[in-house]
């Protein structure tokens, strides 16, 4: 396969006038709601959704995708949420090689997952723990399976990361950092039918200790 992830993903957005529903995941909610609002990174931010709630919960934010026309979006909600670039400054960039211009209180990965075009994902994940600053945490969410509805004809071959999984890829000097959660949740959806279904999620959330190297 030729296609790049930047040209497929570009292309995803393009070809539809809204991709996710631009609401808030709750386990980002949650976990942000249980802290002081401080420096907020969002890898893989899409059009914005998590982004933009930060933003408006007091959060300086920064959100970086991989398509200029999701980032184009998302720029269009902050913007319609009276937020500036102060508040949500939103970036395209290629994660596997972006840098952050700093450390941040909360980076959060939520469903970082490429399919059929793969990214260096495990690679981006461990780079993350670079840009987390002294006692601040690192949330990942990810599909630890394929919805119900599915075809599984059509993702037999797609990567559903376990919890421990993602956790291992990290990589952690537990000298330097402390697992809070490392689980599978459930989470109630609707089926394209319209129909109730549950998803499964992996979710790992670590902190930095004050003080603590923020890479092994």
């Amino acid at each position: 396969m030729t296609e790049t992830a930047a040209s497929f993903w570009e292309a995803r957005y393009a070809d539809a006038e809204r991709v996710w529903s631009g609401r808030v995941n709750r386990v980002v909610a949650v976990v942000a709601s249980a802290l002081p609002p401080g420096r907020a990174l969002d890898l893989g931010c899409g059009e914005g959704g998590d982004a933009v709630w930060l933003a408006r919960n007091g959060w300086t934010v920064t959100g970086v995708d991989l398509s200029p026309t999701a980032i184009a979006r998302g720029r269009a909600a902050a913007s319609a949420a009276g937020l500036g670039e102060g508040e949500l400054r939103l970036e395209a960039a290629d994660l596997a090689t972006w840098r952050a211009p700093g450390e941040y209180d909360l980076v959060c990965a939520s469903f970082l997952q490429s399919w059929p075009v793969p990214i260096p994902r495990e690679d981006i994940l461990r780079r993350a723990t670079g840009f987390v600053a002294p006692g601040g945490r690192l949330l990942l969410l990810a599909h630890a399976a394929a919805p119900s509805w599915s075809d599984h004809a059509m993702v037999h071959d797609h990567p559903f990361p376990t919890p421990e999984e993602d956790l291992a890829a990290l990589a952690l000097d537990a000298a330097h950092w402390e697992v809070l959660v490392c689980e599978t949740r459930e989470r109630e959806a609707t089926a394209p039918d319209g129909s109730p279904a549950t998803l499964l999620d992996a979710v790992v959330l670590v902190q930095r200790r004050p003080g603590g190297s923020p890479e092994a």
